[in-house]
């Protein structure tokens, strides 16, 4: 159950009773009622009531401790008795459970496919807190099924405008002669979020925003953004050029790791005229955390397209607006035939990929504003997604969910990438633990602390204007 929501709906053959007391949830399966919050990502403004009274008809539960192997076999029968051989296990547990889950899956049967039909398992983030964590995984995973039955779910790859980074840059010429280190100056991909963290505390303060974010979304726009072309569209030729990618990631040592990396932490703040609190106000959180609930750091790609082009990746939360964007920065024109004019030095040009909230591209060049007098005026040429398409809310699970059923894999993440991912942030948690590293405070409702700003500054560069 997400937190906010309504109490659960359970349906058994069509008939709706009252939820169950919140210690008897375990182990059931359980239907929500959707989210009425006219804020939630993907909320849409009503209920098809038709819709969900045929999908209500068809939905069931099986009540269990899925800690007790008579769980899995009273599935087994369940599941038998239907006379279908599919079967999708979803584990939307703690991720604690995931090995135990699926090492029990395994023994009762449940994922053996000698039937005929297909048996495959969602897997929800986060995929271990670190390298050693999500080798195991990995590894107790693979002993019960194959990689072909393993869907790492991650619902920014379920967006269209992510998608869309591949179609726009594979199928326009104009895009692929100049997506390399010859005319790219440097790559900034920011995940700004407005909210703070709200009832996850206890979770967050576990985890951050590195852990959260990083080798999970961010890679992952990375990937589309630096992957080489793929030889098709298939799941394992795109998959395996993402894993390349983010292998190719250069391990910095822990002083570079310090170096190339700002930690930042909201405190008291405010968003127009209303006061948020600090994240050590927030309810559950330990009153001197040292978490991060911002993180900027550098990487780089050692590869022959990406050599010398730095990416900078920024994430954190109660930040001035809510933007998840890919700003592509372009090397700048030769000055020269400016020079003996008045013209301040032209700027350099962005490709900016908004993910959210205001999906679209736009490229930002430089054009003489009418008049007699010399003068440079950034202009944007771009679309926005919902001024061509007709735009319905999503949350990217709907795609993912629809592969899923269909046998898709090409959205989902195989083990050498998500292993991958953590190799290249494991010199980050490994210098903070050694080194400590510096937790920056910001005011809530600020892009980040200053620290995050002059990561970019020293190398003579800036971070793109939000929103």
């Amino acid at each position: 159950r997400r937190a906010g929501l309504p109490p659960p709906t359970r349906v058994s053959g069509g008939h709706h009773h009252p939820p169950p007391p919140a210690a008897d949830l375990a182990g059931r399966l359980l239907v929500f009622r959707p989210a009425r919050d006219k804020g939630a990502e993907g909320n849409a403004k009503c209920l098809d009531e038709k819709l969900w009274a045929r999908l209500a008809k068809r939905l069931d539960y099986q009540t269990g401790d899925f800690l007790d192997p008579e769980t899995y076999q009273a599935l087994a029968r369940r599941i038998a008795k239907t006379g279908h051989g599919n079967a999708i296990f979803y584990l939307a547990t703690s991720p604690r459970f995931f090995p135990e889950v699926a090492q029990r899956l395994g023994d009762a049967g449940l994922l053996d496919e000698s039937g005929g039909g297909f048996r495959r398992v969602v897997v929800e983030k986060p995929f271990g807190t670190d390298l050693a964590s999500a080798e195991a995984l990995n590894a107790c995973l693979l002993k019960v099924m194959n990689e072909r039955q393993i869907y790492r779910i991650d619902h920014y790859l379920g967006k269209e405008t992510v998608q869309n980074i591949l179609v726009s840059r594979f199928s326009n010429g104009l895009f692929e002669s100049f997506w390399n280190n010859h005319y790219i100056d440097h790559v900034q991909i920011t995940a700004a979020e407005t909210v703070g963290v709200e009832t996850r505390g206890a979770f967050y303060d576990n985890t951050g925003a590195l852990r959260d974010m990083v080798p999970n979304h961010l890679f992952q726009l990375l990937a589309m953004v630096a992957m080489e072309p793929p030889a098709a569209f298939g799941a394992d030729a795109v998959r395996g050029e993402k894993a390349k990618v983010i292998g190719a990631i250069r391990p910095w040592s822990q002083k570079m790791a310090l170096r190339n990396s700002v930690r930042g932490q909201y405190s008291t703040g405010k968003q127009g005229r209303k006061k948020l609190p600090g994240y050590r106000e927030e309810a559950n959180v330990a009153p001197h955390s040292q978490t991060e609930t911002y993180v900027a750091l550098k990487v780089m790609i050692d590869n022959w397209r990406w050599a010398g082009v730095p990416f900078y990746l920024r994430t954190g939360k109660r930040m001035s607006v809510r933007d998840t964007e890919i700003a592509i920065c372009f090397k700048p024109a030769p000055y020269a035939q400016f020079r003996e004019s008045e013209l301040e030095r032209p700027k350099p040009n962005y490709l900016k990929i908004q993910i959210q909230p205001n999906e679209g591209m736009w490229f930002d060049l430089q054009a003489k504003r009418p008049g007699p007098e010399l003068v440079m005026e950034n202009v944007e040429l771009g679309f926005a997604y919902k001024d061509f398409f007709k735009m319905t809310p999503a949350t990217g699970y709907e795609t993912l969910i629809y592969d899923c059923l269909t046998g898709d894999q090409t959205l989902f993440q195989r083990a050498d990438n998500i292993e991958n991912g953590w190799r290249a942030v494991q010199p980050f948690l490994d210098a903070w633990a050694a080194e400590g590293g510096e937790v920056h405070e910001y005011a809530a409702g600020e892009d980040g602390p200053e620290a995050g700003d002059e990561l970019l500054t020293r190398d003579k560069r800036e971070w793109h204007t939000l929103g």
